[in-house]
């Protein structure tokens, strides 16, 4: 066994925790110097985000004895970062988060290899998310949480008996900062809730009157929002607003602080605009720090067993004083993302564009422009161009056929969803029946859609 005292051991105190046995380990937990060499040679974790929370991430998961990571961010670096996210400097403003992170990370940790990603996680590949062993996130929207979780959830494979098949598992770490405030959770797909299953936890978004917004604002937030949902309207007619955009934002706040200007309102600031519009809680580096510090040691002990994982929620709350509490949230068994999928019957003789019209118009869809997928298969694609024409020819065949002539099985549809009155990007599982198809009895298609 290695001298845990020893001060030249730069693994001493992960050593701790691999090298011994203890009395909370999990029950595939063993113990011994390969198990550290196998984290830092195999194991490949993906960081999704490089802001505050993200460049935390990154750094404790390459100090916790990982050594293969991917950080993706379609970001580049502001002014106003500087406070927060700590591996960027004055010099960076403009640069891609997600560069600079991986390079600064490696610059400080030896032996760390980190491929950085600049690029929207809508862009990748289903593919490119199956590499990994875990995926950690650091990010402040719902929707790119959403979206990650059910490309996770889709990965998810069930048994004749509904039980999620273990090698199909793909676990996620989720940290989250508001100010004082934090939440670090781990979602094992199947097997405790996924992000779906809790959407509830989320407070919905603070909306203003549109009569108080035209008539009579009151404060800066009052001003953004006239831009943004009015006059943005007023001037570009049908074109959408991007808020990923810079060039849209920038517009955004122009307007916004004309509005200000008019009314004698204070306080309109960039910064602000951002949060306004993306619905972004200002963060506060001690807290992303705390998160980010759960979140690692959850992703070692997912991957190693030294010690019993997160049952399943921890809230954070440093507002007044410090409260901390682990809450076990239940799974919902009628998950449209975790669980087993939406099952749909269908004629063997329904084609494939019959089919993408159905995912619109079905209750628990209202799925358009949706792109269809079969195991590794691609059958139709939407975006980009050449790829739409590529599968285009598909549109017009038996989704049977398409499915190599299959009794049921799972197919994942992608594109936007109507929920909460937004539209949103939205992965869905589907186990699809095929009525008529030898082997496929009533039984099977009792509870279909």
């Amino acid at each position: 066994m290695a001298d845990l005292d020893s001060p030249q051991s730069k693994t001493r105190d992960l050593d701790k925790l691999l090298l011994r046995a203890g009395n909370l380990v999990g029950p595939d937990f063993y113990p011994g110097a390969e198990l550290r060499d196998d984290i830092r040679d195999y194991v490949r974790i993906l960081v999704v985000g490089a802001g505050g929370l993200g460049c935390e991430l990154l750094k404790d998961l390459a100090l916790s004895g990982f050594r293969n990571l991917d950080v993706i961010d379609m970001d580049r670096i502001e002014v106003t970062n500087l406070n927060r996210q700590f591996l960027f400097r004055l010099e960076d403003v403009g640069k891609p988060k997600a560069e600079v992170a991986a390079k600064r990370v490696m610059e400080r940790v030896s032996g760390v290899e980190i491929v950085p990603h600049f690029s929207r996680i809508e862009d990748k590949e289903l593919d490119f998310y199956n590499d990994f062993n875990i995926i950690a996130l650091g990010l402040d929207s719902i929707e790119a949480r959403r979206y990650i979780n059910g490309v996770a959830c889709g990965f998810l494979e069930y048994d004749e008996d509904d039980t999620p098949r273990r090698e199909t598992i793909k676990p996620m770490v989720d940290g989250g900062t508001e100010g004082f405030k934090g939440h670090a959770r781990v979602i094992v797909p199947g097997v405790t809730p996924c992000f779906e299953c809790t959407i509830w936890l989320f407070p919905p978004q603070v909306k203003f009157p549109l009569c108080t917004l035209a008539e009579t604002p009151r404060n800066a937030a009052h001003c953004i929002e006239y831009a943004h949902l009015i006059k943005w309207h007023e001037v570009h007619g049908g074109k959408s607003f991007d808020p990923d955009e810079p060039e849209h934002m920038k517009w955004v706040y122009d307007e916004a602080i004309k509005r200000a200007e008019l009314f004698g309102i204070p306080g309109v600031t960039y910064s602000l605009t951002q949060g306004v519009v993306k619905n972004i809680i200002p963060a506060i580096a001690s807290t992303n720090a705390i998160i980010s510090a759960a979140c690692a040691l959850e992703t070692l002990k997912i991957v190693s067993g030294c010690s019993k994982t997160l049952a399943n929620y921890l809230t954070y709350n440093g507002g007044e004083g410090l409260h901390t509490k682990v809450t076990e949230f239940v799974r919902d068994k009628d998950c449209l993302v975790c669980g087993p999928g939406i099952l749909i019957e269908l004629d063997t003789s329904i084609t494939l564009q019959k089919f993408i019209d159905m995912l619109e118009e079905h209750p628990k869809l209202l799925l358009s422009k949706a792109s269809v997928k079969h195991g590794k298969d691609s059958l139709y694609m939407q975006a980009p161009p050449v790829l739409e024409e590529m599968h285009r020819p598909n549109l017009s065949k038996p989704l049977y056929d398409l499915m190599g002539r299959v009794q049921k099985d799972t197919v994942h549809v992608f594109g936007t969803a109507l929920k909460n009155e937004e539209k949103q990007s939205s992965l869905t599982k589907l186990r699809v029946v095929f009525k008529g198809a030898d082997g496929v009895t009533d039984m099977d298609t009792a509870i279909g859609a």
